[in-house]
């Protein structure tokens, strides 16, 4: 959604206002860390993620172009660091699991902080969807996207955005129900 501040953000940024990256870093940054943390289960990689969204978005004043929204525009590249992140970490995890397996000793895991125990238990359902189903979940219920706004993020129709909502919420309740009987 374009709002009127967003576009005269925009036009201000554009022409070197430092007050308009403030207000833009002031008005998205808890909204995207919630995106983050989300999508990464991992507070401090959420933080990184998004420090790396302003640093680029600020570095790249002089040359910013935006016809659309702000507030998508942000979220996109948050998705975008993500995904990358994730690759790069898959592709380490590989390297890793090479030379563990070379040495004859099992990779390690590392733990991520919690807030607390609900909080807990939903990141650790939401680690466990499918990431296109967790992007979607994330995307439209901590971000507030609409479906075919994640659609055009993901590449895919509207129908398959649908599906993977739809399917990740199911999976989601089908998780925290059974986290909710073993307690009983």
């Amino acid at each position: 959604m374009r709002t009127i501040e967003d576009e005269l953000l925009k036009w201000r940024f554009q022409r070197g206002s430092r007050a308009a990256l403030a207000r833009v870093y002031e008005k998205y940054v808890h909204a995207l860390l919630s995106l983050a943390m989300g999508l990464l289960n991992d507070p401090h990689a959420a933080e990184d993620v998004v420090q790396d969204v302003f640093v680029s978005f600020a570095q790249g004043a002089e040359g910013f172009r935006l016809k659309g929204s702000l507030k998508a525009y942000l979220a996109q590249s948050v998705v975008n660091r993500v995904r990358d992140r994730a690759r790069r970490q898959r592709s380490q995890q590989r390297r890793i699991n090479a030379l563990a397996a070379a040495a004859g000793s099992p990779a390690g895991r590392n733990g991520s902080l919690v807030y607390d125990e609900r909080c807990e238990r939903l990141s650790a359902a939401l680690a466990r969807l499918p990431y296109e189903q967790r992007e979607a979940v994330v995307l439209k219920v901590k971000h507030e996207m609409k479906l075919k706004d994640i659609a055009r993020l993901q590449g895919v129709s509207i129908s398959t955005v649908h599906g993977r909502y739809r399917y990740g919420m199911e999976k989601l309740r089908a998780l925290l129900d059974g986290d909710m009987d073993h307690e009983r």
